[in-house]
């Protein structure tokens, strides 16, 4: 058999994620005022002085886009405003220290779940569970949860010596998968592991601490894709191509196109799958407000938790089914409605997650650990990744159309506004197309969307730009934020696809993301895009050859703002694009060096 393709990357080590500086975190949030009030300060001049009478209809749909973004960008300051970590603490000792009832060890469940995955990517996924350290009194079972029901799945958990259990149907798929194993074990707290989940031998040691509070239900740990492509340094890549008699322009060469692109490696996470920004900011800075949300994967709950906020809604849904105010229900209603600990949904995770932080009365928390403590895989082919953002945005839509939390009376109005700041990212998939498009309809047109390109619009539209990069910079603590407009953009058209899938009444599937990569399928995922910069293309040639002819209808003020401006919008639509023709590098990996051990090191950043 074959080395698996992500076994040259087991080497890479775990990234550091420090603390945002008390420094850092004044200057980000001084910029932060400052961009707050030069984009008011902006918009009112846009709708008051800037509106172009003579198309009213475009220049009122652009500016509406840009303020709806602007308020987008409140809620996102908002979601990031600061760090906030839960001190850790040491496991506990005893049944007493965790809130649990009873004598004997504290028993830990580590499910990992499965339905078509080779067991080329479960063995890893079992030999890292077995080696993760037990704390004192603490007892762990590994369970292979195979919704698959496959033999040779039987037969590799039996020699790895872990318990295998698997269900004769695949009701609530993942979710119900987890019911099943839930209904079948005991322990007290149960760690979540997809079929690519290789737990840090730290994991327990790390996390179980947090639930000497009794009001956690439940930790989320970062994931981090251990095999994302690290690329080639454009001097390198040049040079290949090149040869030797190009090594005198080489550096300049290579500056230009990192310049030009944006990137500063060819080949580098071709899928833009790095979730960095989403849990070291996001995820991270939810954790002051105990708002938080499940992945899913890497995480650690309290059994008692899943199981009282799932009686509590099953209680709910009979004495609706009955008609009557709550109170005690009929055995019969009661065995006619299903349990459900995870909520079975294409995103059980965020689903579930709203439901237990709901319960003023339980009081449920969560907690967020921001140590790496599992490695898992990245999408490697254009079916992966179309798979795997379809299923994050249609079960975003789904939980925002049919069952809003903002609406639930239970929900803390912070935990609404976070929410509200993720449903609204989401959202801009409405009006995001107007901004996309403003450029091609005036290159065609002649009609600007704006009274005039003139020196005042750019005095009032540069200092926003200027200082909310700045801010943005400061906030993210350095990484990379191109990467992510880029998704935004590269994604519409799958994102306008499941928000028009659940508008037509259709629940998202649940596809589990392919593991094993299949190169060349997968392309006509991309069309949309193509479609777009074909036509992006072809606005920008039709408006230089207009402005060149003299036409009435078109000045060079007009093309240079709107070409830059489409030439932006093409690089990142097309963005993805590129990535359907990317094939790995087959080459042996090298033994990791202390550089290259570090390369995804971001502790500098602060």
């Amino acid at each position: 058999m074959p080395e698996p393709y992500f076994q040259k990357f087991a080497q890479r080590r775990p990234p550091r994620f420090p603390a945002m500086s008390q420094r850092r975190t004044l200057a980000w949030h001084f910029m932060a005022g400052l961009t707050i009030g030069v984009g008011g300060w902006y918009l009112q001049w846009r709708w008051l002085q800037s509106l172009n009478p003579d198309a009213l209809v475009f220049s009122i749909a652009v500016v509406s886009a840009e303020t709806l973004l602007f308020l987008g960008t409140l809620l996102f300051y908002f979601d990031i405003w600061a760090e906030q970590d839960t001190p850790q603490k040491p496991p506990p000792l005893t049944r007493d220290d965790a809130h649990l009832d009873g004598s004997g060890p504290i028993g830990v469940d580590l499910y990992i779940t499965t339905y078509d995955e080779d067991p080329e990517v479960l063995i890893p996924t079992i030999a890292a569970a077995q080696q993760v350290m037990c704390p004192p009194n603490v007892s762990p079972q590994i369970y292979l949860l195979d919704d698959g029901n496959r033999p040779h799945i039987a037969a590799l958990a039996h020699r790895s010596g872990i318990s295998y259990l698997a269900r004769s149907s695949n009701e609530g798929f993942k979710a119900g998968n987890l019911r099943n194993a839930l209904m079948q074990t005991a322990g007290d707290f149960i760690v979540i592991c997809d079929a690519d989940t290789r737990l840090e031998p730290t994991f327990l040691q790390n996390t179980l601490g947090y639930f000497r509070n009794p009001k956690v239900a439940w930790v989320q740990t970062p994931h981090w894709f251990y095999d994302i492509p690290e690329g080639q340094a454009w001097e390198s890549w040049l040079k290949t191509r090149l040869g030797q008699m190009a090594q005198p322009i080489l550096p300049t060469l290579a500056t230009s196109l990192q310049w030009l692109t944006g990137r500063d490696r060819v080949g580098a996470d071709p899928f833009l799958s790095e979730p960095t920004v989403f849990f070291d900011i996001i995820q991270r800075r939810r954790n002051r407000n105990g708002a938080s949300f499940c992945c899913g994967a890497g995480s650690v709950h309290r059994r008692e938790a899943i199981f009282a906020a799932a009686l509590k809604r099953k209680s709910a849904a009979v004495d609706k089914a009955q008609g009557h105010p709550p109170g005690p229900a009929s055995p019969i209603w009661i065995n006619s409605i299903p349990l459900q600990p995870f909520r079975f949904h294409v995103s059980e995770d965020i689903y579930t997650s709203i439901l237990l932080q709901e319960d003023r009365e339980e009081g449920w928390t969560s907690v967020y650990h921001p140590k790496v403590e599992a490695r898992m895989l990245s999408p490697w082919t254009m079916e992966a990744w179309a798979t795997q953002r379809l299923k994050y945005a249609g079960g975003t839509f789904d939980i925002m159309l049919r069952d809003n939390p903002l609406f639930r009376r239970g929900l803390p109005w912070r935990h609404k506004l976070h929410y509200g700041a993720t449903f609204w990212s989401y959202l801009t998939t409405l009006w995001l197309p107007v901004l996309l498009l403003a450029p091609v309809i005036s290159l065609l047109t002649g009609i600007a969307p704006v009274e005039a390109y003139s020196a005042e619009l750019f005095l009032h539209f540069l200092p926003v730009i200027f200082l909310s990069e700045i801010a943005m910079v400061l906030a993210c603590k350095g990484y990379a934020i191109q990467p992510g407009r880029a998704l935004a953009l590269s994604t519409l058209p799958i994102q306008l696809r499941a928000l028009w899938l659940v508008l037509q009444g259709k629940r998202p599937r649940f596809p589990p993301t392919p593991k094993t990569p299949v190169f060349g399928q997968g392309r006509h995922h991309i069309l949309p895009n193509l479609c777009l910069m074909f036509m992006m293309a072809g606005a920008g040639i039709y408006g230089t050859v207009q402005t060149l002819r003299g036409a009435e209808s078109h000045d060079m003020a007009l093309l240079i703002t709107n070409l830059f401006w489409l030439v932006w919008n093409m690089a990142a639509v097309g963005r993805i694009a590129l990535a359907a023709s990317w094939s790995p590098d087959t080459a042996p990996s090298p033994a990791p060096t202390e550089e290259t051990a570090n390369v995804h090191d971001f502790s500098l950043y602060r």
